[in-house]
């Protein structure tokens, strides 16, 4: 692309404000200096991207997905993990968190070592980084198991949890936990205390179980709504609890599929802006024409846009740049108050708010440029212009 590069927009949201009629400078891969045109001379030698009508804002940070462009995560081969991160990077993605899927414990145990030495990796690739670990399942209940493999579930075992962490040799981020298993909250405060957030999800769970959870210290939920125990006006369960709790954090597949539209909008006027994460749940259909696909150790079908395994949904082919358009057309809202949700919010939930979410001097020059409905425009990864998948 250059060495140095300026791009300018009408408008740019760094992760905490707006700047109109914005400059960024970038060199060597990062952002060198950030303001309002007004306030700064751009060099002539510089290479030049123009985006008049758009806004800039920080690279998208995917939580919560399985694989794309026809490979899992689960390979956890750097051929495998490089053509995920080079589809996620072309739609706007520059983080993800890699998420399994319940397997044969010795089987997710090599998936984890595998993954571990990609996100040790120090040395720069092209597309998007792996910043940790997101563990879904196998403690997840089993009336409300989705597609997770059965015979493959368990109960909470802080041994194994322990196996599991080590073989990730600590990079695990994130878990999802059903509150209503036997020695659930113990195991969670003995994860949280590792630094791993817990997310409740693929439960069963009365209102007073999740609470168990939270005390003990879950702070997201996993895709709201979906492999979740229904709403109930009289015992609202873990789904009203979710929608209730305003410190927690909560998940949301915006793919017009796993959540009618109208319940996006319920969803948004419960998590808001400072709570609600999108996610894509994608798996490794996405960006792929129709057809079967693995999702971890099972075969998925793909067809008219849903991704199902013996007529269960199975994760998604989603996008993040589309699930924004989605969100952006079911609720009216504005791009630039919709923008945390993808970027700031699922920074500070995993603590990688120093890593993610952000536009700042210094730092790799990760963004991306969005018109008025959220539509991508340009992905720039790390100073490279990423090609359209």
């Amino acid at each position: 692309m250059g060495r140095h590069l300026v791009v300018t927009a009408a408008q740019l949201w760094d992760g905490s404000r707006l700047i109109s009629n914005p400059v960024v400078e970038v060199a060597d891969g990062h952002v060198v200096a950030l303001g309002s045109q007004a306030e700064r001379t751009i060099p002539a030698e510089a290479q030049r991207l123009d985006f008049p009508n758009a806004t800039l804002a920080p690279a998208f940070f995917d939580v919560h997905i399985h694989g794309a462009a026809g490979h899992d995560v689960m390979e956890a081969t750097p051929e495998a993990l490089d053509k995920v991160s080079r589809f996620l990077a072309s739609r706007g993605t520059g983080n993800f968190l890699a998420t399994t899927v319940t397997a044969p414990i010795d089987a997710t145990l090599r998936s984890l070592e595998g993954l571990a030495k990609r996100i040790q990796q120090t040395e720069e690739w092209p597309g998007a980084r792996p910043l940790g670990i997101h563990l879904e399942g196998p403690f997840l209940s089993h009336a409300k198991r989705g597609v997770h493999p059965p015979q493959h579930l368990l109960a909470p075992d802080i041994a194994l949890f322990d196996r599991l962490f080590e073989a990730a040799e600590g990079h695990v981020r994130l878990m999802t936990l059903a509150p209503e298993l036997p020695g659930a909250a113990e195991f969670a405060a003995h994860a949280v205390a590792k630094g791993v957030r817990i997310s409740i999800g693929h439960s069963n769970a009365t209102a007073a179980e999740t609470h168990t959870a939270l005390a003990a210290g879950a702070t997201s939920a996993t895709h709201t709504f979906n492999a979740m125990r229904p709403l109930d006006h009289r015992e609202i369960g873990i789904l009203g609890t979710v929608l209730t709790t305003d410190t927690l954090y909560a998940e949301l597949i915006c793919d017009g599929i796993h959540v009618h539209p109208s319940l996006v909008k319920l969803w948004w006027r419960a998590k808001g802006n400072q709570r609600g994460i999108l996610i894509t749940d994608a798996m490794s259909a996405a960006g792929m024409p129709e057809g079967e696909y693995m999702l971890g150790e099972f075969a998925v079908q793909v067809a008219n846009g849903q991704a199902t395994a013996n007529g269960v949904l199975a994760g998604s082919v989603l996008t993040l740049d589309r699930a924004l358009q989605n969100f952006v057309s079911y609720t009216g809202a504005t791009v630039e108050s919709v923008l945390p949700l993808l970027t700031q919010n699922p920074a500070a939930m995993t603590g990688f708010s120093n890593r993610a979410g952000a536009i700042r001097d210094g730092e790799p020059a990760s963004f991306v440029a969005l018109d008025e409905h959220g539509a991508l425009l340009a992905s720039i990864i790390r100073g490279e212009l990423q090609a359209s998948a």
